[in-house]
């Protein structure tokens, strides 16, 4: 039977720029005024990352250096990435990028990016005549 995700590891890890650096995970969601992203970004330095919004897209890229390894493991599996990566998303609301904020905390990178007026929800009043 043909399995199409059978060694899909194995395609990714065999392609030139997978071994290079890994896509960081992101979950983006929206309140009334801002949108949120988030992104797990253990053992990166965040000075060694630059955030950008340009059109209402998002771009998050950055490395994390590799500690020194002894080559003589043998791995069963090698989850743990590092390497340069590089993340671009579009936002699901016109954004005011220059008023973005970063945290960094316990790993997470936590952006946060207030929505343009003209994206807000706004109440529309009925008048009863």
């Amino acid at each position: 039977m043909f399995d199409p995700f059978m060694d899909m590891d194995k395609f990714f890890e065999d392609m030139p720029m997978a071994s290079a650096g890994f896509v960081p995970a992101l979950d983006v969601y929206q309140d009334a005024d801002n949108v949120i992203i988030e992104t797990p970004l253990p053992g990166v330095d965040p000075k060694d990352v630059n955030i950008s919004v340009e059109n209402d897209v998002l771009t998050i890229e950055g490395s994390s250096e590799k500690k020194s390894e002894v080559d003589e493991k043998n791995y069963y599996r090698k989850e743990i990435r590092s390497g340069s990566f590089h993340r671009a998303v579009a936002l699901p609301a016109a954004v005011n990028g220059e008023r973005a904020n970063a945290e960094y905390k316990d790993g997470i990178l936590k952006i946060t990016i207030p929505k343009e007026e003209r994206a807000k929800p706004k109440q529309i009043k009925i008048s009863a005549k």
